[in-house]
């Protein structure tokens, strides 16, 4: 329970034990079963009517206090023992997830400079003679993002009616259905619907639902745990596309997309078997008018934190998709530009951890914020002056630390803000509205094209004004909630 909780549950049982004694001392011209007779709702004599009316208003403020509380005030998870399978099942659908879309790839240059793996094959070898195949091939990525983000209101919904374990034999086929028949893809919009959408809706209800059972499990030690969970995609990114490189070499994309397809089976059976609720929501019908839970952002500590990730991550892709360009425009080598992206996604993984371990000790919102200045200045004092390969590898440390401390914060700071009842609510509206940023590496190259400042300049600026405007807002947010700096929050 946070700070904040437990001060709003001291100060309203302060305020309910007036109360009471006030009852009491007015009720001692009374004997007690005329005061039974009252509180049951009996017709009485005048003075019995008159004592009724003076509970009243007290009755209903104590109702109004209690209809303050978070809604559900929970035991504490045990912060360990089984907990620890269900991260472990929760870390192999990151893997998976976020591994099969960095193995997609991006385009990196305007000048069709690629570091990628099934995107470059597909570019090269089966749609060569297509101009706009380059740009249609994007898309595929981008719309597996999309879906991952956009559906995980739907995937809530599912799981309210059906259950968990359902939804996440689902997820479980839909993925493996899209990628093998992605292997026999001809014709880019086959890749459209197999790993950009069916794909997407897959990972989106492994996702979404691991991200929100998991806080559960854990108390004290919920940061590093999210923090372990949302390393899984740092792992997956920096892994999974080095297991394909080889296959798509030597067997294909058809026995490639086979193979990675039976290997997201193996790492989601395993997360169907050990991830399960600790509290078992009761199953419920939803109406279509509560797929997507805006009724959360009532709670405006929540809206405010959604509005700030929202912001901040605007600038997360733009290194990853414009770095290697940047080396190859330095006079650097291809290899080179792609040695930043590797160290950038490995350093992924370890701030994750240092962000979840960072938050059990300080507060989950203070390490967010850390996190979120490091980056900021890691784009705006770093990057804008990094003009060789030594001074490109620091800032690729430095920004692919502290960039993913949202992903393994999110979930505990949307647990403390909103309770664990509104959790899988908030949680999916977050991930709803992550679709928004995932557009930020597009405004980000249309503003280039669009000014005369040196090459490269607005990219850095964008990305570093974005994760700025963030980290401000978070700590707003923060002294919104308490105004003492030192407080862990």
């Amino acid at each position: 329970m946070s700070y904040v909780e437990e001060n709003v549950i001291k100060s309203q049982s302060a305020s309910f034990d007036v109360k009471e004694e006030e009852k009491l001392k007015s009720s001692n011209i009374e004997n007690e079963e005329i005061n039974h007779v009252e509180k049951a709702g009996s017709v009485g004599s005048s003075e019995s009517t008159a004592k009724t009316n003076t509970l009243t208003p007290s009755e209903k403020d104590v109702e109004k206090a209690t209809a303050q509380l978070p809604p559900v005030v929970e035991e504490e998870g045990p912060d360990g023992g089984y907990g620890w399978f269900v991260v472990l099942g929760a870390f192999s659908v990151q893997i998976t997830s976020f591994g099969v879309v960095s193995s997609w790839g991006k385009q990196y240059t305007e000048q069709n400079m690629q570091c990628r793996v099934m995107q470059d094959y597909f570019h090269q070898n089966m749609f060569a003679d297509n101009p706009k195949a380059l740009v249609d091939l994007s898309f595929v990525g981008t719309l597996a993002l999309v879906f991952i983000n956009g559906a995980s209101p739907i995937v809530q919904v599912f799981v309210a009616r059906f259950g968990l374990r359902p939804v996440m034999i689902v997820g479980t086929l839909f993925i493996t259905i899209a990628l093998e028949m992605a292997g026999f893809a001809s014709q880019i919009w086959h890749l459209y619907l197999t790993q950009g959408i069916l794909f997407g809706l897959g990972a989106s209800c492994m996702y979404g639902t691991v991200m929100a059972v998991t806080p559960q499990w854990f108390t004290k030690n919920r940061g590093i745990a999210l923090g372990i969970v949302a390393g899984g995609s740092g792992i997956g990114g920096l892994v999974v596309p080095f297991i394909v490189t080889p296959l798509n070499r030597n067997l294909g994309p058809g026995w490639t997309y086979r193979i990675l397809g039976f290997i997201c089976l193996a790492c989601d059976i395993l997360a169907c078997v050990f991830v399960k609720e600790r509290i078992v929501r009761k199953k419920e019908k939803k109406s279509i008018s509560q797929l997507i839970p805006f009724g959360v952002l009532k709670n405006k500590n929540f809206l405010l934190f959604s509005i700030a990730s929202d912001i901040g991550l605007f600038g997360y892709f733009v290194p990853f998709f414009f770095l290697p360009a940047y080396a190859t425009y330095l006079g650097m080598s291809d290899s080179q530009g792609s040695a930043l992206i590797a160290v950038c996604s490995s350093m992924n993984f370890v701030g994750r951890l240092a962000a979840g371990a960072l938050a059990d000790r300080i507060g989950r919102l203070n390490s967010n914020i850390i996190f979120t200045l490091l980056t900021a200045i890691s784009c705006l004092l770093i990057w804008t002056f990094a003009f060789d390969y030594s001074s490109l590898m620091g800032f690729s440390a430095v920004f692919g630390f502290g960039c993913g401390s949202y992903f393994a914060l999110m979930s505990p700071i949307a647990a403390n803000l909103l309770g664990m009842e509104q959790l899988p609510s908030g949680l999916s509206l977050l991930l709803f509205l992550n679709m928004i940023p995932v557009f930020g590496s597009n405004i980000a190259s249309a503003i280039e094209t669009g000014v005369s400042s040196a090459p490269f300049f607005s990219y850095k600026m964008f990305a570093g004004v974005a994760w700025l405007i963030g980290a401000i807002l978070l700590i707003l947010l923060k002294f919104k909630i308490n105004r003492n700096p030192f407080v862990n929050i």
